[in-house]
């Protein structure tokens, strides 16, 4: 897989310049930014320091999106970091990658939005959240035993997502067109929020702090406070798995990546604003519906239930985006060898990769079913930013080593604005890691065993080749 492009791959060039863009801005919010800031709060001291965070996350992200905007441009393939890392440090690496994102980060990212979506559900209908059954498991690692339990949010979640599932079974078309009226659904459900804080709050970011001690806050603080953060920007790379659907993605990739992210990353800082500007820090670090709680204040309890409506569609319509995308990726694996031979397989009538559908599906329920909200978000971004690191690499090596590869968008700042985003991904690994050791290990144990289903898809293909010869 060596070309920049691929004609027979039987995907529809059906997604334009506003359906990308949908993609990137309906992949990035989704339920984070109506709950992860009150775990935000909890990390930092005050409000303007948890603005902070958010600028600063967002202009790493955006450093990371000219990355994947000049990837995206040059590669334009179904699969982005398993096509840039194959192409850039080598098939392992590319198959790690894939790997670890068809069985852990895209499942693992996909059941915290559906854990989202029914936790607002929740709000509405209190009852979901009660246990149906509850079981403790012992493990010699842990000092306290596992508590495994079974809700009737959990078991929405996972019709919601076999739901959105069978919508993206029935072509790339409708699944695009779909998504540009949830993604409009859901940017409006922003800018109520905005707006309705904006013109009614109460309390300036000068209010009381959460903390009681010193304002100063530790390098660890602040890396803490970037998971969920980044947990919300996430999403600005997915412009790329889809590049064999999207129409003219040379000129579209970069175009959404770029201005789909920055247009995110400003709502996300406003709508900040507007938390603090009608709640007080002490009420944003300790709710747990942040944004509906705000409109509750303003709108009272019948205006906080109608925007609770407006962030499950927000939430539905960022599952959705994960099965448009997600499914991209383990049909490229299939299609060159390093996967099932299930994945690689086409729906003849509406072109969809019925068989990534499918087992996309299964490992995100599994995943909901098993894990909460916080917990969930911890497992992915440990996997999905060391991988950024590596996605980093990719780019120097390709410049050096394949300079005549056409490239419609060249990185803006290079060399800087990619090593500061890889440093920084850097940091945000370790931290978690530290910070959350058990998840972080079972991510990286998800990562080394692909090794040896590498090894066996590898001596595979050296066997078909050889029985050619």
């Amino acid at each position: 897989m060596t070309s920049g492009t691929r004609k027979d791959s039987g995907l529809v060039r059906g997604l334009g310049v506003w359906a990308a863009a949908a993609v990137v801005v309906g992949a990035m919010i989704g339920q984070a930014i109506f709950l992860v800031p009150t775990q935000v709060a909890r990390s930092v001291g005050s409000a303007p320091q948890v603005l902070a965070v958010w600028i600063a996350g967002g202009i790493v992200v955006l450093f990371g999106a000219f990355c994947y905007a000049e990837l995206g441009a040059a590669l334009p393939q179904a699969g982005g970091d398993y096509v840039y890392l194959s192409r850039g440090l080598g098939s392992v690496w590319g198959f790690l990658s894939g790997w670890t994102g068809c069985t852990l980060t895209r499942p693992a990212t996909l059941a915290t939005i559906a854990t989202g979506f029914s936790r607002f559900a929740g709000f509405l209908l209190p009852f979901l959240a009660d246990p149906i059954f509850s079981w403790k498991l012992s493990l010699p690692v842990l000092s306290q035993p596992l508590t495994i339990r079974l809700t009737a949010e959990q078991l929405l979640a996972a019709a919601a997502v076999v739901t959105v599932a069978a919508i993206n079974y029935f072509g790339v078309r409708t699944a695009g067109q779909i998504q540009v009226v949830l993604t409009t659904l859901k940017v409006s459900a922003v800018v109520v929020v905005i707006g309705v804080g904006l013109s009614s709050g109460k309390v300036s970011l000068s209010a009381v702090t959460f903390s009681s001690g010193s304002s100063y806050v530790t390098l660890g603080a602040y890396l803490t406070a970037l998971v969920p953060v980044m947990t919300a920007f996430n999403g600005f790379q997915y412009a790329g798995v889809v590049g064999e659907e999207i129409v003219n993605p040379e000129r579209n990739i970069p175009r959404a990546t770029i201005l789909g992210g920055a247009a995110v990353i400003g709502l996300y800082v406003l709508a900040n604003l507007a938390y603090f500007h009608t709640l007080s820090f002490a009420e944003v670090a300790q709710s747990q519906h942040v944004a509906s709680d705000m409109v509750a204040r303003v709108a009272g309890r019948s205006g906080a239930k109608w925007l609770t409506i407006g962030m499950m569609v927000s939430a539905l319509g960022a599952v959705h985006i994960g099965f448009l995308t997600g499914p991209r990726l383990l049909f490229a694996m299939g299609r060159d060898g390093w996967f099932f031979a299930f994945a690689k397989r086409l729906q003849p009538t509406y072109h969809t990769p019925s068989g990534a559908l499918l087992f996309q599906s299964v490992t995100t329920i599994l995943l909901l079913l098993t894990g909460g909200f916080e917990d969930l978000y911890s497992l992915s971004m440990f996997a999905v930013w060391g991988f950024f690191v590596l996605t980093v690499v990719a780019l120097f090596r390709l410049r050096i080593r394949e300079p005549e590869l056409a490239r419609p968008y060249r990185v803006w700042g290079y060399p800087w604005t990619p090593l500061i985003f890889a440093g920084v991904a850097i940091a945000m690994s370790g931290n978690i890691l530290w910070v959350r050791p058990v998840r972080s290990l079972l991510g990286l144990g998800v990562i080394l065993l692909g090794l040896p289903f590498f090894r066996h898809w590898r001596k595979k293909a050296a066997a078909v080749a050889g029985g050619a010869v």
